[in-house]
This record gives structure tokens, sequence and C-alpha cells, in this order.
């Protein structure tokens, strides 16, 4: 079953997954970025073994999902057949009932399907990052949710994706959101750590430690405003209350 490693599909995939060319448990990461509400035909760039660019374009995802008797048949697995978790058949159910068959629902039902399959590919350890928009984001989450456990949430992600402009009448949509799940609580996580800098080091960090010559930045230990519980008393004869403050 070592076949699928190092191995590009494209196309739908939940032909992929459902066909077992990715066993259950194998995937120790996945991202996914779905496509919404752009009205556009989602292509992946290949080019012939001669590089002609007559097949160069091969339609891998049309994003003009509308309900139907696809998205009808994907309600019925997940609801009739039990493909998935039963909080899963219980929120389409209730989700239906609110939205209405439209386009909405048709997207939610089709990606519920596709979550499904790749919670069953991803190992115990593995984590799953979904990008997507705050049109759906909020119900997005309750799939998440319903697939993954709420207490296997981990980050939801604010991406600013571009630089602010002007709207006529409401802040300009300018984010996308990454919400990050794990399959249980025993999931890899690497710290990301970057340099600053020097420019930063030299406006930030401008005292110098004599004993060890390492610079460092001074910062205020309190916090403005009196508080009565253990944050406002004397620490070390220290006492903030007497300046109208407290430890931070």
């Amino acid at each position: 079953m070592d076949n699928w490693k190092n191995q590009l599909y494209f196309g739908d995939n939940l032909t992929i997954l459902r066909a077992q060319h990715i066993p259950a448990g194998s995937v120790d990461l996945i991202y996914l970025d779905p496509p919404f509400n752009s009205n556009a035909t989602y292509n992946v760039l290949f080019a012939e073994q001669n590089g002609s660019k007559s097949g160069a374009q091969i339609t891998a995802f049309d994003d003009t999902w509308h309900w139907g008797m696809e998205s009808e048949a994907a309600f019925d697995e997940v609801v009739q057949q039990g493909i998935g978790p039963e909080k899963l058949a219980d929120l389409l159910l209730a989700l239906r009932s609110f939205l209405g068959n439209n386009d909405m629902m048709a997207y939610l039902t089709m990606m519920a399907v596709r979550l499904v399959e790749l919670h069953r590919v991803l190992k115990k350890t593995g984590s799953i990052y979904l990008h997507c928009d705050p049109t759906a984001s909020h119900y997005l989450k309750l799939v998440m949710d319903a697939i993954f456990g709420p207490k296997n949430f981990r980050n939801e992600i604010s991406w600013k994706r571009t630089f602010a402009h002007g709207s006529s009448n409401r802040f300009g949509p300018i984010h996308d959101i990454i919400f990050f799940y794990s399959k249980s609580d025993h999931f890899k996580w690497t710290n990301l750590k970057i340099s600053h800098d020097q420019e930063y080091i030299a406006k930030h960090f401008n005292f110098v430690e004599p004993e060890t010559g390492r610079v460092f930045q001074p910062i205020s230990l309190t916090g403005a405003g009196v508080r009565k519980g253990e944050s406002g008393k004397p620490w070390r004869d220290i006492d903030p209350t007497s300046v109208s403050r407290h430890w931070a």
C-alpha cells in the first residue's frame, strides 16, 4: 500500500479518498483550501510530455456548487447511511432546516463527506488545517466540531490576505480563516521561531546587560488601576497600589 506515496492526484479528492488509494491512519498533516463563492473553475496546470499546451489545463474543481442530486445523495450518506458521527447527521439536519436547499447547504454537505474521509486517513497524532473565508467559516467550524470533536479544536487563525481597501458601507473584507484541529490530544507540534531583523533589535532592545553583554528590553511589570486581589499586594517591598497600579 505504499504506491500512494509521492503521488500527485488531480480532480475530486473524494474519488481518490474513497478509492482507498490512501490507507486509514497514514497521514501526518492535511491542509485544504476548498474554493467557495468565487464563481470560477479551479484548474490544475499540467503540460503534455511533448511540451504542448493543448492539454495543459485540466479542470479539477468547479466552484459553482448548487443543491441538486449530488448534494442530496451526499446528505443521505451522512443522515441515512451514517457514514460519519451521529452528531454530524444531527448537525446537517439542523442546518438544512435553517438554511434550506441552497448553495451554502450544498457546499456544507459536500464538505462534510470529504472531511469524514480526511478524518479517516489522518493519523492519531496528525493535524488538519482548513482554510476558508468568513462567508462559511462559522458553519464549517460546527462541521469540524462534529467530526473531529470540540476538544480537538486548537486554533482559529486569522490571515490578513490583502491590504485595506475602501468599501462604501462596511469594513473591507481582507482576511481569511484557517481552522487548526488535531485528531487526538497526542499530536505533533513544532514551535515556530524566527529571528528579529537587526533594525527591530536596535530599536526595541537598546539596553545591555553588563555581566553578559546581552541586549534586553525593559518592560513594566505593572498595569494601570488598583486591584484588591493578589495582583494588588506588595512584592519585594514594592506596593503597586500606592501608585494606583497592580502587578500585570
